[in-house]
């Protein structure tokens, strides 16, 4: 093995969404990846993705991604299912590296789940832009000729989950509402396509049922990022000597775009710690893709 080889394998990963709920993400790698460092992104000046165009989203994702490659990391996670969901090509031809995003891992974990149903039922959940992407739809039918699929977009999951409002009556209400035609439709899995929505895992579960399986992307895409890692000899060969890894150490690097004392409170709502190195940064680049002039000739 060559000086270089080692030195990539012991690169970070780098995570990169538009705020908090890819902290979710992080937390499932961190916790399938012990060995592994992280560096993690998110852009909370510009949150949130799932409002703006696709020409926005494609720069946004291009920044974000070539800030993160430009401190050295070996693999890049995008743990915004918008971004995954408009972005990944352009994404993956900016850096270089092997890309990885949350709505195919999620999708092909929910296909496993149901290969054994004769008329698999998969529900989604997510963000209105990722619902209208059909994203998560297309990826299903790639995997599965035969899956009936129902989606539905839940928004105001993500303030309660920001606000850790995990068992309020008013959460519960919120959940049976947005969650009738799921119930309706009697899924076998449900897709949690957004990162915040693991927040509320207790909540959907007892609403939809607990013979329905829940589907973390954030927790497939980890188990996907590992089988690539292996695949591709990438996995850290200098485990830490400091004993069992913990959540947000020194060993992790946090960057936001905005509002860091807010991440921090969030993420330790999320997390139960507060990062321990959290900077932040501007990322915003040039216009390789030439967007901003588009848009205005469009107009």
């Amino acid at each position: 093995m060559s000086p270089n080889d080692e030195h990539a394998k012991n690169l970070p990963i780098g995570i990169f969404d538009s705020g908090v709920g890819g902290l979710t993400v992080y937390r499932a790698l961190h916790d399938r990846l012990p060995n592994e460092r992280f560096i993690y992104l998110g852009d909370t000046a510009r949150v949130p993705y799932g409002t703006k165009s696709l020409a926005t989203v494609e720069r946004y994702a291009i920044e974000n991604s070539q800030f993160l490659a430009s401190l050295g990391i070996k693999l890049l996670v995008v743990a915004c299912n918008t971004a995954s969901a408009l972005a990944l090509p352009e994404i993956r031809r900016s850096v270089g590296l092997d890309v990885v995003g949350v709505i195919g891992p999620g999708a092909r974990k929910a296909v496993r789940l149901t290969k054994d149903r004769t008329d698999p039922r998969i529900g989604i959940i997510a963000t209105e832009a990722t619902v209208q992407s059909k994203a998560y739809s297309k990826a299903i039918r790639a995997a599965s000729e035969n899956a009936e699929i129902i989606e539905s977009s839940c928004p105001l999951f993500v303030p309660l989950a920001e606000e850790n409002w995990t068992s309020e009556p008013e959460t519960y209400s919120i959940a049976k509402k947005y969650l009738s035609e799921i119930v309706d439709f009697n899924v076998d899995s449900l897709v949690l396509g957004c990162t915040h929505y693991p927040i509320l895992r207790n909540v959907i579960q007892q609403t939809v049922g607990e013979n329905v399986n829940l589907i973390d992307s954030g927790e497939a895409c980890a188990e996907e990022v590992d089988a690539l890692l292996k695949e591709k000899d990438l996995e850290n060969s200098l485990p830490s000597t400091r004993g069992k890894r913990q959540l947000c150490d020194d060993l992790d690097h946090f960057y936001v775009t905005d509002a860091a004392d807010r991440f921090a409170r969030v993420a330790e709502r999320f997390l139960g710690t507060k990062p321990a190195k959290l900077e932040a940064v501007e990322v915003f680049g040039t216009d390789e893709l030439g967007i901003s002039k588009r848009e205005k000739t469009e107009k």
